[in-house]
Order: structure tokens, then sequence, then C-alpha cells
């Protein structure tokens, strides 16, 4: 009896069990599907060109000590919004953490060049001050990196200093680049195009500043070296777990090229080829604050899609954790084949999210460089 008992009991168990597993499951694809991943909120500031304002473009982003973030960037005042047209430095602010801007702006430099002022960088210093760097462009062959420096949180700045004074030339430094490493050493990566009474080069000669008393003087590193024909442009850096220096580099080819420092900069190795496909268009690589996990937001385009062969699209995002030698969580944030996306500064406002400011504009309409966009990113996403 209690045989016949077990048996017949055991398929009911079965089924009982089957019936716990569908169950189980059933309510855990519900829980999943109830779950929204993170998502790209809309455009937090859209800086779209107009009949006296025909480029805005290659900003960056500070907090201020009382929660406002500032964006700096290069706002254009006539001609077709070509690289040497007039423009001055402009400024919005946020009072939300990103989420939204003020609507007009202030001017936090004039036009003091011959041509224009463009190209940001913002940066806290270690003494807490706040430098802001930029280019100030009088022709061709004079385009020198300058600082400014401000004790009252952006307020107001201190005169110009020129940041490269044994040399000129026209210098290319791009928007986000200066770092300053952990024992205080400020570098600054540039790339010099041409020299009074030279020729304009495509292939640059890459160098990487330094200054050891928080911007007053500057001293020049040795030039990357280059033996090949590769073209080069728009360096810049990030410092490594170990103490070296990695110069991260626009070039031709399809793959971003690599230099490392051993001497905090002072000299380079020759450039390598990465592992990063891209056309000829800059990256930016930064670290998570929280993780020191690196960011890299770049044009994820090897080439090999003759639609957008050469095109600066996708503009793509990935997270490395072990220092740049694998990239994972590879995702594009936009991918309209008529996009051009570049010129990108990151800032992390909190342990959630990161700004992301680039150009945006349309290849179709012409409009590559002259549209700036604004997004607050979710980390979640990022890692998703």
């Amino acid at each position: 009896m209690n045989r016949l008992s077990c048996r017949c009991h055991r398929p009911i168990r079965l089924f009982c069990l089957m019936l716990i597993t569908v169950m189980f499951i059933a309510c855990s694809s519900v829980r999943n599907r109830g779950e929204k991943p993170g998502r790209i909120p809309e455009t937090v500031l859209g800086l779209t060109p107009s009949a006296d304002n025909p480029r805005n473009s290659e900003g960056d982003f500070i907090t201020l000590k009382d929660g406002r973030i500032l964006f700096v960037y290069s706002h254009y005042t006539a001609g077709t919004g070509g690289d040497h047209d007039p423009a001055f430095l402009a400024g919005r602010y946020s009072h939300d953490g990103g989420m939204s801007w003020t609507t007009e702006d202030v001017i936090v430099v004039e036009n003091e060049g011959g041509m224009n002022v463009m190209s940001v960088s913002l940066l806290r210093l270690q003494n807490g001050e706040i430098a802001l760097f930029y280019l100030r462009k009088n022709s061709t062959e004079d385009c020198i990196p300058m600082m400014r420096i401000s004790k009252d949180e952006a307020r107001t700045w201190s005169d110009p200093i020129p940041c490269i004074t044994d040399r000129k030339g026209y210098f290319v430094l791009n928007n986000d680049r200066v770092v300053q490493l952990k024992d205080g050493r400020l570098l600054m990566p540039v790339a010099l195009h041409n020299v009074p009474g030279g020729k304009w080069e495509n292939r640059a000669a890459l160098y990487c500043y330094h200054s050891d008393d928080n911007g007053r003087t500057w001293h020049a590193s040795s030039q990357v070296p280059n033996s090949g024909e590769t073209i080069t442009q728009e360096p810049g850096v990030i410092e490594m777990k170990d103490g070296r220096i990695m110069m991260y580099i626009r070039a031709s080819g399809g793959l971003q090229q690599l230099s490392y420092s051993s001497d905090r900069g002072e000299t380079w190795s020759h450039i390598e080829p990465g592992n990063i496909p891209s056309p000829l268009s800059p990256a930016t690589i930064e670290k998570v604050p929280e993780s020191g996990d690196w960011i890299l937001v770049w044009n994820n385009n090897d080439g090999t899609n003759p639609g957008t062969a050469n095109k600066r699209t996708p503009l793509t995002v990935a997270i490395s954790k072990d220092e740049g030698q694998t990239w994972e969580r590879v995702k594009n944030i936009h991918d309209d084949p008529d996009g051009w996306y570049c010129y990108t500064a990151i800032h992390f406002v909190d342990n959630k999210h990161l700004l992301l400011s680039y150009c945006a504009g349309s290849q179709s309409r012409k409009t590559e460089l002259a549209v700036t966009v604004n997004t607050l990113l979710p980390l979640k996403w990022i890692y998703e």
C-alpha cells in the first residue's frame, strides 16, 4: 500500500515541481520585461547655427563649487563657419546637473585673435583653481594655446598666459585635452602643422608640453617619433596605473595610433597602431572616477562599409577595464550615416551620469561642424 502510494504521488510531485519551475520562469520573465534598461535621454542642449552664428563647436565642461555646471564653447560670429572665421568663447550654465541650460550666452573670452579664439579645455587644478585653455589664432602660421586662471569660480579670469614660447607656428590643441597627473604635472598634447614661412603639413609634428607650476611656465617634450608616412594629428593623453602616459592619436590608416611615455611626458615611443578602428578623426578617452575604468568615445568605423568609409559616423562609446588592451560594452550613441560626429568632451556629473558634448552636423546639409549637442548619458546604459 505504501509502495503503491509512493508510486502514485511521484508523478504528482514531479508535476508540481514542473509547475513551480514554469511559474518561476514566467515570474522572472515578467520581472525582466518590467525592468527598463537605461536609455539615452533627449538632447539637453542643442546649439544650432543662425545667420550671425554660423557655427558652434569644440567646448568643455566644469562643475563649480556651488553645484552649477559651466559649458564653454567656440561661438562663431561671421563667415561660413570655417576654422579661421571669427569666434569668441561663450558660456552656458546648468543648475540641475546638466538636464537644462541657460538660453543666453555669456562672453567668457572676447575674440582676441587675429582670426579667432576656439577649442576649449577646462580643468579643476589640484590647488582648487580653474584653468581655461583655448587656441588664440592669428593666422595660418600663428596659432598658440593660451591659459587663463580663475580663483573665484569662473566669475573672473586672469590675463592669458601663452603655453608655447619656445617656437612659433600653428599648433592644434583639441577641446577637453589638458590633464593633470597625480603628481601635479600638467600635460598638454599638441600638433604642429605649420611654421612662419613654411608650408602647411597635414602630417603634424606631435609634442606634449608640460608644466610643474600650475601653468605659469611650460616646457616641450621631444617630438613623438614617426618615421613612416602615417598622418598624425590631434593627440590626447591619459595617465596609466604604472605611471606611464599613453598618447592616442588621430591618424590615417584606419586605426588610432598610440605612443607611450615612461618619464611623465618628456619623451615618447615611436607611434604604433592601436586597437581602435577609426577614420581620420579624433577620439576621447577618460577615466570613470569611481572605478578607474576607461571610457572611449569615437567613430567606430573601420572603412569596410562603402557608404560610410572615411566618414565621422557612427558615434560610439566603449569601456575598457584593462587600460585599453581590450574594449567592451561597445554601443552606438548615434548611427545616422548622414551624421558627422566629432570633437567630444566628457564630463562626469555624479556616480550615475556623464555629460557628453560633440559636433553633430549633417553631411548632406554641410553642417558637419556647425551644430553642437550636449547629451546626458546614464552610466548604467553605457555598462549594459
